[in-house]
This record gives C-alpha cells, sequence and structure tokens, in this order.
C-alpha cells in the first residue's frame, strides 16, 4: 500500500498539482502509513516537507475546532440544536433571519451566501458581524445545503457569548490541551522553517508562512470559526483518535458518545450533498472520499488542500496534508482526494 501511495502522490508532486504533502493512514487504531513527500515550499526556493510541517488548515477549522466546542456545549447543558441565533445574537434577526437555529449554521442549511469578500474592505470582526446581521437569505431556510463561511462565523461568536471567553482561549482549554495537541492553535508563532508555504501576498511581497491564507480570517486577526487553525499530522493524529475512540482520549472522555454519534447523522437527505453537524457525510455524487468509502464515512476538507476522512465500517481514517494553494488555486486537488481515497480504502 505505502509504494502505490507515495507513487501516486509523486505523479501529482511531478505534475504540480501540490507542491508536496503529508500523509496519515490508520487502520484499527494504529498507524501504518505516516510519510512526509515532496516540497513545503517551491518558490523562491524548494525547501523539503517534513513529518512535523506545520500546516494551515483553512476549513479543518470547522470540524477540528468549532465543531467539538459546539458539541461540548450540547454535553453541558449550554446550547440546544434548535436555539435560534438572535436568542444570542438578536441584531442577527433581520431580513427573515429570525428563525435561523444552530442547526442550521452546522449543517450549512440556513440560507446564507457561501461567502462575502468583507476583507476588501478591511473589516473588522464587530464590522463583519454587522455585515452578516443584515446579510439576506439566497434560500429559505432549511430548504438546501449552501456551504456557508458566514454561518461559522457566526457560531464563533455566539461561542464567545456563550462561554464569556475568547474562542481560540476555550478551544484551547477544552480540546487541545486534554488531547495534547501542543502544535495546533491560531496566529501560531513557530519558525518560518516550519511552515508549509501558502499562496503569494503583494502585501508581504513573499508567500505566506504561517499567516491564514484565508483573506476574511486574516481581516479577523487571524481568528474564526471557519478558518483559521495551523496544525500538524501528530496533532491531527492524536484528534482522529478521539473522534474514533467514542471522545475518550487516553481515558479521558472529550466529549460524550450521543453527541459524537448525533453529529455523523444526515440532517439534509433531502439534497445531494449529505451534512451532519459540521461534517460533510458520503453523498451520492462527488465525495471527496472518493467511491469506495462507505455509506457511513464523514470527513472535511480545507482549501488549502487539507482533508480529514473517517470510515467507521472498517476503522479507518486518512489524513491529508497539503498545500496545493502555493500553486494557485487551480482545481486540481478536486479530483486527487477521491481518487487517493480510493486507492487506499481497496485495501480494507
Amino acid at each position: 500500500m505505502e509504494d502505490k501511495i507515495l507513487a501516486f502522490l509523486h505523479k501529482e508532486i511531478e505534475m504540480q498539482h501540490i507542491p508536496g504533502a503529508v500523509i496519515s493512514v490508520s487502520h484499527n487504531g494504529k498507524v501504518l502509513l505516516e510519510k512526509a513527500i515532496g516540497n513545503r515550499a517551491v518558490y523562491p526556493k524548494e525547501l523539503p516537507m517534513k513529518q512535523n510541517t506545520v500546516f494551515d488548515l483553512a476549513s479543518l477549522t470547522k470540524v477540528v475546532a468549532t465543531l467539538p466546542v459546539i458539541l461540548k456545549l450540547i454535553d453541558d447543558g449550554e446550547i440546544r440544536l434548535d436555539d435560534t441565533v438572535a436568542f444570542f445574537l438578536p441584531e442577527f434577526a433581520q431580513n427573515g433571519k429570525e428563525r435561523i437555529t444552530l442547526r442550521h449554521l452546522l449543517t450549512h442549511t440556513s440560507g446564507l451566501p457561501a461567502h462575502k469578500q468583507f476583507y476588501i474592505e478591511n473589516l473588522s470582526t464587530e464590522q463583519i458581524m454587522e455585515r452578516i446581521y443584515a446579510e439576506s437569505l439566497e434560500v429559505p431556510s432549511g430548504s438546501k445545503v449552501i456551504y456557508s463561511d458566514l454561518g461559522l462565523i457566526t457560531l464563533y461568536k455566539i461561542i464567545e457569548l456563550v462561554t464569556d471567553q475568547p474562542f481560540e482561549r476555550f478551544v484551547e482549554k477544552e480540546v487541545f490541551a486534554p488531547l495534547e495537541m501542543v502544535e495546533t492553535g491560531f496566529n501560531p508563532t513557530f519558525q518560518k522553517d516550519r511552515y508549509a508555504a501558502t499562496e503569494y501576498s503583494e502585501k508581504l511581497k513573499d508567500y505566506k508562512y504561517g499567516i491564514v491564507h484565508d483573506d476574511n480570517t486574516e481581516s479577523m486577526g487571524g481568528v474564526s470559526g471557519h478558518a483559521g487553525l495551523f496544525s500538524t499530522i501528530k496533532d491531527l493524529q492524536k484528534f482522529a483518535e478521539m473522534i474514533e475512540n467514542n471522545g475518550v482520549y487516553k481515558g479521558k472522555q472529550i466529549l460524550s458518545e450521543t453527541v459524537l454519534h448525533l453529529s455523523r447523522t444526515n440532517f439534509t437527505s433531502f439534497d445531494q450533498e449529505y451534512r451532519g453537524l459540521g461534517w460533510i457525510l458520503k453523498s451520492p455524487v462527488l465525495s471527496s472520499c472518493g467511491d469506495l468509502f462507505s455509506a457511513g464515512a464523514f470527513g472535511h476538507t480545507g482549501f488549502t488542500g487539507t482533508s480529514i476522512w473517517f470510515d467507521p465500517e472498517v476503522n479507518l481514517n486518512v489524513i491529508l496534508l497539503t498545500n496545493r494553494v502555493h500553486f494557485g488555486r487551480h482545481p486540481h486537488i478536486l479530483r486527487l482526494r477521491p481518487r487517493l481515497h480510493n486507492m487506499i480504502r481497496s485495501y480494507f
């Protein structure tokens, strides 16, 4: 298996679809493959990828930071899925948004637009929130999946209100510290040589190293519910172990088995894109986990080139970390991911 996977990734690197990658394949709780291949930067000069390279996780932030915090708050009786957003943020109840619930935000069925370029106006977090409060819906709530960063930005704000703490501090205390994820967080401060370089920044006159790739998150000071998290393969293996072990890590119950099971429920069977709470579920078409992962598979992807997928039917998880945006925003990753996962799943 290992030789075949590395040959596949090497070919993708040769075609300049990705500069390099760090990959982890775990089965029945045992890491079968953990390798770095290619480069963490190609421009202005080649710098080799290492297993401890720190990656901008992009939208994996949604399931590695925001989702576990929300699930913990459900476990602790602080929130419920049917709470309206307006209960916490009264200003949100404009333009038909008064009935949108936390469930809608988590399943991307709020009807909010997918994305807005707030960064063009260099808006602060509070100004971005005001824009979201005033936003109109694209479709009625609960009728369609529109994968929306705006919904996760809103959740991040709600988490801060409920916990009365900065989001990054709460997630560190309640999730990352208990999981011993010592190299995971927002606005990291590692040496430059630890990072996988992302896209070229005109403002910096350099590629981004350790500075969030997502422009709106950069406007928000590097912290949001939809992007901004940095991590390594080792730390994500710890997160995956907790998910596969029904919320337990080294004897500590981080999340309840019940709430984790709920998070993997299909809330959007009316749409072609199946969604749990935060998680992408294996869908009838265009699943990034490919064709062979079982119907119960769940995971997520990140725009920078990251992904994590679980197949509980065979106790398999695959973590792929790449910095494909170092070469720009070409969609090669959309074919790479499913083909890679098909190859891996064929062994189990």
